[in-house]
């Protein structure tokens, strides 16, 4: 089997394959909010083979559907019998306000609150540093926050991770805000601008498609972190995600929680953002601001 997509009114046609014989089609019309299937037909001939799931699920696989952390809604209109209907729930779809409606909402992950706590306390033209850039999903959500009167910069110790982040950021126009360079970020200091940086980011662990037994440890980790505080400006704001239960076990969690909890009051205020019904080998978010 294979499909075939075509430009149609409105959309895109999906057509489906059998020995070089159509044997159905699907109409996915893109709408200002997710994606209406305008239609979904099997030739009589060829129903009840699997050929509408396997249309159906390769439709939703194009469009995003079943893609992982991102949010989709489809819609469709309502069955014409009850076995349609069944069809339909198979996938997710429900009947609602006069329609099918198969909406999907990721879970929050600590990344995702990480970013929302930074947005809410971060401002354009701001300076900011993403300490452990990996694949640079933080690098280029840090330079979107900074905008063209921002600066940002990117520290990993592999360069890989370099690569990787250097060429996302150009890729999303990004490259006149941010870059990442190969160095420790122990020695974060020596990368800084002078006067301060607003904000510090870290995410801790190992580099996602690499080598997992290659990852951080206290034992620059902790220099990092005192070297990111002391660079912060008053008001400015430390991110860490910590992990534990992979390769790197929980000794840098314990770390860099035990010198969290050291943190002076009276000059920092610190938060831990644990998911209480999550297993305690979650990722943890945890915040330092530095008081004014």
């Amino acid at each position: 089997m294979n499909i075939v997509e075509t430009p149609a009114p409105g959309g895109t046609l999906l057509t489906l394959y059998k020995e070089k014989q159509s044997v159905g089609s699907c109409l996915l019309c893109p709408q200002a909010e997710g994606v209406r299937i305008e239609r979904l037909e099997i030739d009589p001939a060829w129903r009840r083979r699997g050929y509408g799931s396997y249309l159906l699920r390769q439709a939703l696989h194009r469009t995003g559907g079943f893609e992982k952390g991102r949010a989709s809604l489809y819609t469709a209109a309502l069955p014409a019998d009850e076995g349609a209907g069944a069809f339909a729930a198979r996938f997710g779809f429900a009947a609602a306000e006069g329609a099918l409606v198969r909406r999907r909402t990721p879970p929050l992950t600590a990344v995702e609150l990480t970013h929302r706590f930074l947005a809410a306390h971060l401002h354009p033209g701001g300076k900011f540093l993403d300490a452990t850039c990996g694949n640079g999903g933080d690098t280029e959500f840090l330079c979107r926050l900074a905008g063209p009167e921002g600066w940002v910069l990117g520290l990993d110790i592999q360069a890989r991770a370099v690569a990787n982040t250097n060429a996302r950021l150009a890729a999303a126009g990004l490259g006149t805000i941010g870059r990442a360079v190969q160095a420790d970020h122990a020695d974060l200091a020596a990368y800084l601008p002078e006067g301060g940086i607003d904000a510090a980011v870290f995410n801790f662990g190992y580099l996602p498609g690499a080598d997992h037994h290659r990852f951080s440890t206290p034992a620059t980790s902790l220099p990092a972190l005192e070297a990111a505080l002391a660079a912060l400006r008053p008001g400015g704001l430390l991110a860490a995600c910590l992990y534990s239960g992979g390769p790197n076990g929980d000794g840098e969690k314990k770390a860099v929680l035990a010198w969290l909890e050291r943190l002076p009051l009276t000059r920092y205020t610190v938060l831990e953002a644990r998911f209480a019904n999550w297993a305690e080998t979650a990722p943890l978010p945890c915040f330092v601001l530095k008081n004014p």
